[in-house]
């Protein structure tokens, strides 16, 4: 975050930031249509972790997470929040700890997982051919 923001500004700017379609989700989602794979779900709460795509025959899902969210170790999921660092430390944590733990408990409910970095969607076709096997085991 930019250092020239005054508190209102960042609390505007960080309520903005969307948790349910965004940009990466729904590349993910198109790529899926391509793979004429287009019967899936969204964000299902009566599935663990709510993930953002699932093919219920399946009982396979999609998480597509943000970088810095939920802590990657991409460039982008090791940037430290210049202010408020202690916070964001422990919400990080915090997610990665409940993604492991989602992911841990659709494992063993018998849910085939993946997840989807932002990162990766740079290169789309590398995440196609990520998706499509996934999709075929």
């Amino acid at each position: 975050m930019a250092d020239n923001l005054t508190p209102e500004q960042r609390i505007a700017a960080m309520r903005g930031v969307k948790s349910k379609n965004t940009s990466a989700e729904i590349t993910v989602r198109k790529l899926c249509r391509e793979l004429g794979r287009s019967g899936y779900r969204l964000h299902r709460k009566d599935i663990p972790g709510k993930p953002d795509i699932a093919f219920i025959g399946l009982k396979a899902v999609i998480f597509v997470h943000g970088c810095f969210w939920h802590g990657h170790n991409c460039p982008a999921g090791a940037k430290k929040p210049k202010t408020n660092s202690a916070y964001w430390r422990a919400k990080i944590k915090q997610n990665r700890l409940r993604d492991a733990k989602y992911l841990a408990v659709l494992e063993s409910a018998g849910w085939r997982s993946i997840v989807v970095w932002g990162c990766e969607i740079k290169q789309p076709e590398n995440v196609k051919l990520k998706i499509a096997r996934f999709l075929a085991e």
